[in-house]
């Protein structure tokens, strides 16, 4: 009978093993099921990385790989001037000399005006360094933009003018700086004759800093407004931005220095003006005291380089 008393006794051992087991799979689907689901959240979470790192990368790959567009007819990021014939209504009209001192009212006496001296090698070099938004450019170019035609007419000098954007950050947000050192490129890059129009147009017409300043449609007016040739292509460069990248470069180069034709000048403010390799100091609106500067520095560079011709002491006859 002890037999027959105990039949189930193996059945609810089984029971409790089959809801244990049954647990167990439970567990194991519920496991399975949080371990899908988590794959599943991050095969999509990779995926939208991935995409996110794709655009990324081809942002920033096309933007290494895009080359830095070099303008044309510039050395050492500098256009030099040789053509001063001004559109029709630009504050300096053709082939005006130089004002004397009294004209400018900054002095009684006349100043010299400096000449190409008989022998020498080269005529002064003279290096501009221009923020078109710096009014230390702009009243340096309204005192001596006329004076500077003169001499560069009569060879007497040589004047280079060189685009910088030290004030990108005074415009909103606009960048205005570097788009008119940009815009300035373009027009020495397509149409060089008309550079020094623009130049001055740029520098005496200037938006008030912390302005917007122009637009590029605007500074392509300009240009056309000027008369530059290629208009099409000027324009296309300008409102592109062709040279943005450029002018950023040459700024950082002045900055780091040495500047053309000087030892170890550096650029040192938005309106720096180099004379045969000294940095002029004087008032940026006094056209005198520039120009007496020129003329003491040629000057000192004529005397330094070449040795005056010994003047023969005549012999003494003696007396009979």
């Amino acid at each position: 009978m002890s037999s027959d008393e105990t039949p189930n006794v193996p059945a609810a051992r089984n029971s409790r093993e089959a809801v244990r087991e049954k647990a167990q799979r439970v567990h194991a689907q519920q496991s399975r099921a949080r371990i899908m689901r988590r794959v599943i959240i991050g095969v999509v979470a990779a995926v939208a990385v991935g995409s996110i790192g794709a655009a990324v990368a081809l942002a920033v790959g096309s933007s290494i790989s895009k080359p830095v567009l070099k303008p044309t007819g510039m050395t050492d990021d500098g256009v030099t001037v040789s053509d001063v014939t001004l559109a029709a209504g630009s504050a300096v009209a053709p082939g005006t000399p130089a004002p004397t001192p009294s004209e400018a009212g900054t002095a009684t006496t006349p100043t010299p005006t400096p000449t190409p001296t008989e022998g020498a090698a080269e005529p002064t070099p003279i290096h501009i360094y221009v923020d078109y938004l710096s009014a230390g450019a702009s009243e340096f170019e309204r005192a001596n933009a006329r004076q500077l035609a003169g001499w560069i007419k009569e060879g007497a000098v040589t004047v280079t003018y060189h685009p910088v954007a030290l004030l990108t950050a005074s415009s909103n947000g606009t960048k205005y700086s570097l788009r008119a050192a940009s815009a300035a490129a373009c027009v020495v890059t397509y149409s060089p004759d008309r550079f020094f129009d623009y130049n001055h147009e740029l520098l005496t017409d200037q938006p008030a800093i912390d302005s917007n300043g122009r637009t590029d449609v605007q500074l392509a007016d300009l240009a056309v407004a000027v008369g530059v040739e290629n208009a099409k292509q000027v324009r296309s460069c300008i409102e592109g931005q062709d040279f943005v990248g450029w002018a950023k470069d040459a700024t950082t180069r002045a900055l780091e220095g040495p500047l053309p034709g000087s030892k170890d000048l550096k650029l040192s403010n938005e309106a720096l003006i180099v004379v045969g390799g000294e940095a002029y100091v004087g008032a940026l609106d006094d056209p005198a005291e520039f120009s007496q500067f020129v003329l003491t520095t040629a000057s000192d560079q004529y005397y330094g380089t070449v040795d005056p011709t010994p003047t023969p002491t005549p012999s003494t006859t003696p007396a009979s």
